[in-house]
């Protein structure tokens, strides 16, 4: 597409003068530069960019460039942040910028280029969230027109070019620019410079300038068929000259986004396994969604989230309903196949094996292991009869073809751990390590097992296609489909197993303390190792994206802290108090010493005294340090080499049944050892012995509590340095190179999960880099409020009263009674007593605050939704929990009690959300999509100006009529 570029020294026959500007504020040490896919623009090279000079106009401090080029030049470009090295420091998001010659240019003319930088919001537009959903009748309705380029004849004439970006356009609707001159019909949307559509939301038009017309002041606005105009918000924008000297023939105004109130939506979240339907077995199902996508658009939301859906059959029992240990990060799940859509010929004796199926299982919670075993025995039968038909079809073989590269793996990981009745890889014998060859030898046709091979072919296929008829359902009904990026996968997994140098064996996933959790949370998946990743460009990861991209519009990333730094902990631990951040810079062994810190033994051993053991263990202290210590000095102990870890502890007890005995249960005497165990000051590193990192929360320690106070002074000092502050380039500058690999993997709209203890470099990159954050109610990021305040979130968030990680809405407000008199009095401001229970008035006010939000998206848990209509509230509310955080072992089964067949029949509920959604403002699907904005006719549009300048950006929400006082009153659209 495009041709040589050339060197600036060239001197050129027939060349053009081409210019940069982009109004930009840089802080000190920092310059922008222009690089591009040409080598006069460095090739992508940013070292080879150009740099660009600062000028001051006005206020603004404006950035400036040229280069010489040959007519019928072509390139693409970007801006970059760079330091007095041209090292980059930050960079455009979005698409690139393209530069095409105009047709008519004469050599020697001079072609203006006036951009704005692109962040990442600018960029959102044409994820595919937007681009193919909430905007896709725009996007396909509207006819390419392009733009017929003007010749710029008189000396004093300046052809102007104008380019907008318009995501969101009505149906007979056009663009226009009015403005400050004649051009520009003086305001007057009739006499204004119509647009034309140019493809990909851009709208161009080109119109001759005399000189004497600068400066022009502008703006776009949307004008309708029927008369009606909207102007965008904002100052007027303006294009100025500078007349001491002769200026570009050509100017090109780049504008970047039409200025429209921000769109909103609102969302339901609820997890795959937990949905219920009359026709599914046992557990939700992918086909399920195209109910649950029904019932959304009635009910007003444009957007489906859904827990990770990949196969997670590690052990084959119920510990496999933990979601985010995946045994293949591209596999779909078995759980969600619907086995009557398997064939259109399943023989009667099997159809009725199904609905007898169908009855047993349909219970108040998911029952994993029977439901698990029931679809594969019925999956299995239906293959055996028709295997041959559907593996021959040019459908599977496309299936195949594109999938090849994890579904053989896969599919022989699966068949090695059901023959070895295990996935712990250490006991398979020649295939614990993993070859192209024994792949292709397990996985040959001529193999006895090649039918068990084909069957989980065959099983996958068969969700493919389901969920892809799902999912493209939901687009077609203008619905999100938002999927779940977990953060880890199981030690014992395809990916660990195919690709072990990627993965940090040796180490455990996990979180500081926080709010799930004050003994922090060790997941157990191995950590990544980014070096290696990073020597392919991260393919592993941007194959994970591309294939979730298959089925998602929308992606939630699990634990995005862990882009940045991620809690590693030694793989013989159990709890996750005892870990380091990974990538951090440790306390060094010569920085201690010059703070007069020498004792390391003493800091990094467990601190063990005889007077500690006898104030946890009471009278059984003497049986705890015969069985797990060894007294090394007189007084003070140690663990015995078959006790010194967490696993070893877990371990011996075990197998010894007098610790029960003597202290009332193991878990008892298990807390108590760990307790010790974790009693020290410094972590030591196990690969660098000089270096230390502070033991989180190290002041609760009574090894703490017994230094001297220089000691402590020094060490508290360390701790907050080590944990706030050093910290914060480094773990940047790892985001900014593992995070772009991710968002440019796809097209998706990904959404970060930034709860638990946030470094303040966090907040930043994801705004530079595009990427929506969540903000959870009880979970507040400020440090002074304890519940947040919903109507002061900034626009690029997800905002939640709930998630899967905490209790629902209902069984939070049941479970503290002071806490709730606290919210009671100080958020729903009254005096009053609040009910013990969360009535439908309550959840309406919470839910009613959250859509009222500037948040892009809403989105409620279905529990909670469901707390609008007190019929649906008869379940304790404790019961509606999806997870437990501080359960390793908490068992995924909820089921919602109510079948989507039922709620897609409930009018009324439908229409209490519908009404939220809508008086706060935010968009709702279907023929109702069409945003009510504030339009005017087209003859006020002048008089209007000045009005819009002084109120833009006010931002004032669309209150619902009747407003609340305490519990809000029961009117007929609050209350059933």
């Amino acid at each position: 597409m495009v041709n040589p570029g050339l060197s600036t020294g060239n001197k050129l026959v027939n060349s053009v003068k081409i210019s940069f500007r982009l109004p930009y504020l840089t802080q000190w040490g920092q310059s922008l530069l222009v690089c591009g896919s040409v080598p006069v623009l460095g090739s992508w090279n940013v070292k080879k960019g150009v740099l660009l000079s600062p000028f001051h106009e006005g206020s603004e401090l404006i950035w400036s460039g040229s280069i010489t080029v040959p007519k019928g030049f072509q390139c693409e470009y970007t801006y970059y942040v760079v330091d007095d090295k041209k090292n980059v420091v930050r960079w455009e998001m979005g698409k690139k910028h393209e530069l095409r010659l105009p047709e008519g240019v004469q050599s020697g003319q001079e072609i203006e280029f006036r951009d704005l930088w692109q962040t990442g919001s600018d960029a959102l537009p044409f994820r595919s969230a937007f681009r193919d959903v909430i905007f896709r009748q725009s996007w396909d309705s509207t006819i390419k027109t392009g733009v017929n380029h003007i010749n710029v004849e008189p000396e004093e004439s300046i052809l102007v070019q104008f380019k907008v970006f318009c995501p969101n356009i009505e149906k007979d609707t056009s663009i226009y620019v009015i403005g400050s001159n004649t051009k520009l019909g003086h305001w007057k949307v009739q006499h204004g410079l119509k647009l034309s559509y140019f493809g990909e939301f851009v709208w161009l038009a080109e119109c001759v300038m005399q000189r004497s017309d600068f400066p022009i002041k502008y703006r776009y606005c949307k004008y309708g068929r029927s008369g009606n105009a909207s102007i965008e918000n904002g100052p007027n924008r303006e294009v100025s000259i500078n007349s001491s000297r002769r200026e570009a023939k050509y100017i090109y105004l780049s504008d970047g986004m039409i200025r429209e109130t921000p769109w909103r939506g609102a969302g339901v979240a609820i997890p795959m396994f937990s949905i219920r339907s009359e026709s599914d077995l046992g557990v939700g199902e992918f086909l399920d969604l195209k109910l649950l996508v029904d019932w959304a658009v009635a009910s007003g939301f444009h957007l489906v989230q859904l827990l990770p859906i990949n196969d997670t059959s590690v052990h084959r029992m119920w510990w496999d309903s933990y979601p985010y240990s995946s045994l293949s990060v591209f596999a779909l799940h078995p759980l969600y196949l619907r086995v009557q859509a398997l064939s259109e010929n399943i023989p009667e004796e099997i159809k009725q094996e199904i609905e007898k199926a169908k009855q047993q299982l349909d219970g108040k919670d998911v029952d994993y292991e029977a439901t698990m075993a029931t679809k594969l025995s019925i999956a299995k039968k239906v293959f055996d009869q028709e295997k041959d038909l559907i593996l021959n079809s040019s459908s599977f073989h496309e299936f195949f073809s594109e999938n090849e590269g994890w579904l053989k793996p896969y599919a022989a990981f699966c068949f090695l751990r059901d023959f070895f009745e295990t996935s712990e890889r250490s006991e398979w014998g020649r295939f614990a390590h993993y070859s192209e060859d024994k792949l292709e030898k397990l996985v040959s046709k001529e193999s006895l097992h090649y039918g068990i091979i084909c069957f989980h072919y065959y099983v996958q296929y068969h969700l493919h296609l389901q969920l892809s008829e799902a999912s493209e359902y939901a687009r077609k009904k203008g619905v999100i489909l938002k999927g779940d990026l977990p953060i880890g996968v199981d030690r014992n997994s395809v990916d660990t197993w195919v690709y072990p140098n990627l993965f940090r064996m040796n180490t455990s996933t996990g979180a500081p303390p926080d709010y799930f959790d004050k003994n922090g949370q060790n997941w157990g998946f191995p950590t990544y190792n980014w070096e290696e990743m990073s020597k392919d460009n991260y393919a592993w990861w941007r194959a994970r994206l591309t294939q979730m991209g298959k089925y998602f519009t929308a992606y939630r990333i699990d634990h995005i802290l862990g882009f940045f730094r991620i809690w590693e902990l030694p793989d013989h631990a159990v709890t996750g108090l005892v870990g380091k951040f990974r990538p951090s810079i440790p306390l060094s062994q010569e920085e201690l010493e010059r703070e007069g810190i020498w004792d390391f033994n003493r800091l990094s051993r467990p601190y063990i005294r005889q007077e500690i053991l006898q104030q946890k263990f009471g009278l059984a202290w003497t049986f705890v340090a015969t069985t797990f210590l060894n007294e090394y000095e007189k007084n003070c102990y140690e663990f015995k080499e078959d006790s010194n870890t967490e696993k070893k502890i877990v371990s011996k007890l075990k197998t010894s049944a007098e610790s029960s005995l003597l202290l009332d249960g193991e878990d008892k005497i298990r807390r108590s050892l760990f307790d010790l165990l974790q009693n020290i000051v410094l972590i030591r590193d196990p690969e660098d012995p000089k270096s230390f990192y502070p033991r989180f929360n190290l002041e609760d320690t009574s090894s703490f509590q017994a230094l001297d106070d220089h000691s402590k002074n020094v060490l508290k000092r360390l701790y907050y340095d080590y944990y706030f502050h050093r910290q914060e380039t480094l773990w940047r500058q790892n985001a900014l190179k593992t995070l772009p690999a991710l968002l440019n993997s796809s097209d998706m709209l990904a959404c970060g999960e930034d709860l638990g203890l946030i470094p303040s470099c966090v907040h930043p990159v994801m705004q530079e880099l595009g990427l929506v954050g969540l903000r959870i109610q009880r979970m507040p990021n400020e440090s002074d409020l304890e519940f947040g305040i919903p109507s002061q979130y900034s626009y690029m968030t997800v905002c939640a009263p709930s998630c899967h990680d905490c209790s629902t809405l209902r069984a939070w407000w049941e479970e503290d009674d002071e806490r709730r008199q606290r919210f009671f009095k100080n958020v729903m401001e009254s005096n009053e007593l609040p009910p013990d229970q969360c009535v439908p008035e309550i959840a309406h006010f919470i839910i009613r605050q959250h859509i009222e939000s500037p948040s892009m998206w809403a989105i409620f848990p279905l529990q909670d939704l469901l707390a609008l209509k007190e019929e649906y509230t008869a379940r304790p509310a404790t019961e509606e929990t999806i997870n437990d955080p501080t359960n390793p072992k908490h068992y995924w089964r909820f089921r919602v009690h109510v079948t989507l067949e039922s709620l897609n029949e409930d009018n009324k509920l439908k229409t209490i959300i519908k009404d939220l959604v809508r008086w706060g403002g935010r968009s709702i699907p279907s023929e109702d999509s069409q945003v009510e904005s504030s339009l005017i006719s087209a003859s006020s549009v002048a008089d209007d100006v000045s009005k819009k300048q002084q109120f833009a950006g006010t931002g004032e929400k669309i209150r619902h009529p009747s407003e609340f006082n305490g519990v809000p009153t029961k009117d007929p659209l609050a209350v059933l």
